[in-house]
């Protein structure tokens, strides 16, 4: 009888979910004392930034997505906004989605690098439909690809292109195509009886 009842807690325990270690709170600092140390310091993140001002100030970004750039509902702009380490610099960048208040469509996505306490558009996709993101260390951005008739709610497919921080740019280094099925809503041809 012992060995089905350990087993069973061995088993509830592994299957209880969580976060792992943080679930159980802080370390004391004599528990780590002989913890390595990692060899290069992470990037310092960012003061969260008015994605915002960052957008309608740049110069680089077109009026028409400055002009779509409105609230939502009060103060709540259709922005998305990251942190990440993508160009090797002293600060996480920054990279902000401008999306429609309707449908969360994107029509921009821009990254920004901290540049001597300003911070320096370096990449802009003003495409729509349009969405970055950081995925390890890579810029990834995805276009929605859509045929004549498609609604906006279903795009033909999708172009996915990775970007890597190379010689002070980012330089394209993966692209996919994804195309989406039509069998959704459609009903199904009978199979001819043989």
């Amino acid at each position: 009888m012992a060995v089905p009842t350990a087993l069973a807690l061995l088993v509830s325990g592994c299957g209880a979910g969580g976060t792992g270690a943080r679930d159980e709170g802080p370390a004391h600092a004599d528990s780590v004392a002989g913890a390595a140390t990692p060899s290069a310091a992470p990037s310092k993140s960012p003061d969260t930034v008015n994605a915002v001002k960052l957008v309608k100030d740049d110069p680089k970004v077109a009026p028409e997505v400055k002009r779509e750039l409105k609230p939502c509902a009060a103060d709540e702009y259709p922005v998305d906004v990251s942190y990440g380490n993508l160009t090797q610099g002293s600060a996480d960048d920054v990279v902000v989605n401008v999306l429609t208040c309707g449908d969360a469509v994107g029509v921009g996505s821009y990254v920004y690098r901290e540049q001597d306490g300003s911070y320096e558009n370096v990449f802009k996709a003003e495409e729509p439909p349009v969405y970055a993101e950081i995925d390890r260390g890579d810029l990834v951005v995805t276009k929605q690809v859509y045929e004549k008739g498609d609604p906006v709610s279903s795009p033909s497919g999708e172009s996915v292109i990775t970007y890597r921080w190379t010689a002070g740019h980012f330089a394209e280094k993966y692209r996919t195509h994804n195309d989406y099925g039509k069998v959704a809503g459609e009903s199904a041809t009978p199979v001819p009886a043989g």
